[in-house]
């Protein structure tokens, strides 16, 4: 046997920047990866990340884009691949445990959170969302549910007062790859530590659709802003609908000043709005199909007194906790 193939073969399965800087880290301590799942990138999506499928083109190795692997061709396929060890970075989908199972080395997985906190999916922008000081990233063995697997390692991420997703984001790259750097080896040779995961600390949030951005201005004013820098871009956004048009705000300030009525347009310059305690400077906002503007010189259209719509409470989409 040759010395390349008496190296552990890895399945990877990989997306978004953190699948590749880990997929960049495997490749430059020469491991030899099988092939790499990865997703065909959405037209209706913002892709502001750097492409897994070309970094491992690029280094010959082959690229699978399906839609599912629960089928029996792909099943087939990963039979015949017989990987020591499956590693999962940002991967969108559930992979079935008979597949997990195959790896003599075990299936790991990188999540943007700090298990058990914040299973599931979106957990950064939902952590932000939150009013969370930190979140971070964990190493952890997949089984059949969703990140609640044993824990190998995890790196914790401060998040800033002002932090939005695409602030937080380059950090949390970094801290998945230092965690995939200081554990390799261990994986490699069956030899990594892990641990039980404390159900009693699980919480567990859905994913999040472009209508859960949709401000509810009797929140407190900080309610409004974490959601707001939660899904600036590159994501939806927040918007608000105001005589029919959809007003998008990208990013805003929060006050805690006195305020009148939830969803009142208080002053103009700057532009203020009521929220159910304080108030939010809107700072960069869109009028849906005209041009982003900026505050203080873009005219936005709103006069004082005038009030904008869902400033009554809502029955919306959120995550839920499970204690």
């Amino acid at each position: 046997m040759t010395e390349a193939f008496s190296k552990p073969g890895v399945l990877v399965f990989a997306y978004q920047d953190v699948g590749y800087a880990c997929l960049e880290e495997l490749l430059s301590r020469g491991v030899r990866v099988l092939a790499v799942f990865t997703h065909a990138d959405d037209p209706g999506e913002q892709c502001w990340f750097r492409s897994v499928a070309e970094l491992a083109t690029s280094h010959g190795i082959p690229v699978h884009t399906p839609e599912s692997i629960d089928t029996p061709e792909w099943r087939s396929l990963i039979s015949v691949l017989h990987p020591d060890l499956i590693l999962s970075f940002y991967y969108r989908h559930m992979i079935a445990t008979d597949i997990l199972d195959s790896a003599r080395l075990g299936a790991l997985n990188m999540h943007g959170s700090l298990l058990p906190k914040y299973r599931g999916r979106a957990p950064i922008n939902w952590a932000i969302v939150n009013g969370e000081q930190e979140t971070g990233v964990t190493l952890h063995h997949m089984v059949a549910r969703a990140d609640a697997g044993d824990i190998v390692d995890q790196q914790a991420v401060p998040i800033g007062p002002t932090d939005s997703v695409r602030d937080l984001y380059p950090h949390i790259v970094a801290a998945a790859r230092a965690v995939l750097a200081r554990q390799l080896d261990n994986l490699l040779t069956g030899r990594a530590l892990r641990q039980v995961q404390d159900e009693t600390q699980a919480s567990y949030f859905g994913g999040r659709r472009p209508e859960d951005g949709r401000i509810d201005w009797s929140c407190p004013a900080r309610t409004i802003f974490n959601l707001i820098r939660a899904v600036t871009h590159p994501y939806p956004g927040a918007f608000t609908d105001v005589t029919g048009r959809r007003l998008y705000i990208w990013w805003a300030e929060a006050y805690d000043a006195p305020s009148g009525s939830a969803g009142a347009v208080l002053s103009e310059q700057p532009l203020r709005v009521a929220a159910g305690n304080g108030c939010v400077e809107i700072q960069t906002w869109q009028w849906e199909g005209a041009a982003e503007q900026r505050a203080p010189h873009d005219q936005h259209g709103l006069r004082t007194g005038q009030t904008l719509a869902d400033a009554l409470p809502r029955a919306g989409r959120n995550g839920h906790q499970a204690r």
